[in-house]
């Protein structure tokens, strides 16, 4: 059995673009605490709260909640129960739905399968490498993988060398509707690599340009073909993607290569992306292995031969709040998905299973989500919903510690040393929303439970995300919206923090 031995090293190029400056001086108006009935608003809040709101300038709606988290009373709220895309808010539901479903310590397993008889180390058959929906599967795994085969002994495999992805539904893209180029939109496959991206990278040679595709990771950088580039003579789209069958054909445009770079790109073959690169460590291990070929239906049968196991949930789960990776959101919803069900389920019936889910067990009155990462903005939650959703003592204890804690910022945007407020929280980013959702503690101990929507519809109406990668206006918007937060916050920490 093999481990992943470091953190992945493109893991943290996944980081939403999240940070913004934010006030950090305490609010205009010192509010004293009211009794009242839950749901109730305080009175003297509430042209405090419309001031900072006004002051935002969002041109659209914002909607929150704050909750004593002791009790589950609500504090403060607006718009509390307008349901808003919650972006990247998603994948708070979406870990507690796999924390209840998969648990905790479960372990996602990738192998190595022989599928006819091993004598004297020649495999008389097929070498299968199967996915288990590790949404973690990368580089340094399979090179691990390959020589734990060569450790079994085996030297030869006369058969077929095949790759099975059949643990969760294929998906050509989280969602249709964005850039072709955008890494954090790759396929969905039982058996991903890498977070299906591959490196792109070009320098200036000769009066030319060197070109690799390759599947890098913190020990190796073994290039690939299943993912290939050309340059084309244009200015603009900057790239473009064609399904070649064999592999995934891009092109990019002279005028956008500049004096060198590298990018990482989806991609949309990913059971054969691993296959190729697997192929390429057996082959270093002495094991020459056939060209790999996908197979369909349920997982193959055979003996073991190798088994990876990633880390426990709880780890992965962690790394996607802080790095907001998409595809881990959608895998690991995917998969919990599966084991209600009982076997593979489609993407989009997925969300609807972890909808009902969230109806049934988080007791949200009208949530309707249409992923598990945040990525389609039909999807729409309100701020009740979510806080009350995340006040739970159970769900608090399993979550907050996953949470990342978030920086709070002065007024130029810099990061506040030893401020006296400890937010935990998820953050949600999307043209035109910002969603921010988690656990607050004010010096006074009290502890918080909040959830901050904020969205423009009439803003997003403008823009074509397929296309727009920078919409206009989009980064104030966004700033905005995250400065409102912070104010939100500290109003909250002196009217209630105890």
């Amino acid at each position: 059995m093999t481990r992943p031995l470091s953190r992945r090293l493109f893991l943290s190029s996944a980081l939403a673009a999240l940070a913004a400056p934010a006030l950090a001086e305490a609010p205009a108006v010192s509010l004293r605490p009211m009794l009242r009935p839950a749901g109730i608003r305080a009175a003297g809040s509430a042209s405090a709260t419309e001031a900072l709101i006004a002051g935002a300038k969002l041109s659209g709606e914002v909607g929150f909640a704050v909750l004593d988290a002791a009790t589950g009373r609500v504090l403060e709220a607006r718009a509390a129960g307008t349901r808003l895309p919650p972006a990247s808010v998603t994948k708070a539901v979406t870990a507690l739905y796999a924390l209840e479903t998969l648990g905790a310590g479960h372990r996602f397993a990738t192998r190595l399968i022989a599928a006819g008889p091993v004598r004297d180390g020649v495999l008389d058959g097929d070498l299968v490498l199967a996915g288990g929906g590790d949404p973690t599967l990368d580089t340094d795994a399979l090179a691990d993988m390959a020589a734990a085969l060569k450790r079994t002994g085996l030297r030869e495999v006369r058969g077929a060398f095949r790759v099975w992805g059949g643990a969760l539904p294929y998906l050509h893209a989280i969602h249709a509707q964005q850039p072709v180029h955008v890494g954090y939109n790759p396929a969905l496959s039982g058996l991903s690599l890498n977070y299906n991206r591959v490196h792109f990278e070009w320098k200036p040679s000769g009066g030319k340009y060197a070109l690799t595709m390759d599947a890098r990771s913190a020990r190796y950088r073994p290039e690939v073909t299943v993912a290939r580039m050309r340059i084309a003579d244009r200015a603009v789209p900057a790239y473009t993607y064609t399904d070649a069958g064999t592999h995934d054909a891009w092109t990019v445009a002279r005028g956008a290569l500049g004096g060198g770079g590298a990018r990482w790109l989806p991609v949309r073959k990913p059971a054969l992306y691993a296959g190729e690169v697997f192929a390429t460590f057996a082959r270093a291990q002495g094991i020459v292995l056939k060209p790999p070929a996908e197979i369909d239906g349920t997982a193959p049968k055979g003996a073991t031969l190798v088994t990876h196991e990633s880390a426990a949930l709880a780890e992965i789960l962690r790394d996607m709040l802080r790095y907001s990776t998409n595809i881990t959101a959608e895998m690991v919803g995917m998969a919990a998905s599966a084991k209600r069900r009982g076997r593979p389920v489609a993407h989009a019936a997925s969300a609807r299973e972890m909808t009902d889910w969230a109806k049934a067990t988080l007791g949200m009155a009208a949530p309707d989500l249409h992923d598990h990462s945040g990525l389609s903005d039909r999807s729409r939650l309100s701020a009740e919903d979510m806080a009350r959703a995340l006040a739970a003592t159970g769900r608090r204890e399993a979550l907050r510690p996953l949470m990342r804690e978030i920086e709070m910022r002065d007024a130029q945007g810099r990061p506040v040393r030893g401020h006296k407020v400890k937010v935990l929280a998820k953050t949600g980013t999307l043209y035109f929303v910002s969603t921010l959702a988690g656990y607050v503690t004010p010096p006074g101990g009290r502890e918080l439970v909040f959830a901050v929507l904020s969205a423009s519809d009439n803003m997003r109406s403008r823009i074509d995300p397929s296309r727009d990668e920078r919409p206009e206006g989009a980064r104030g918007w966004n700033l905005r919206a995250k400065r409102l937060q912070q104010a939100l916050i500290e109003q909250w920490s002196a009217s209630y923090g105890g």
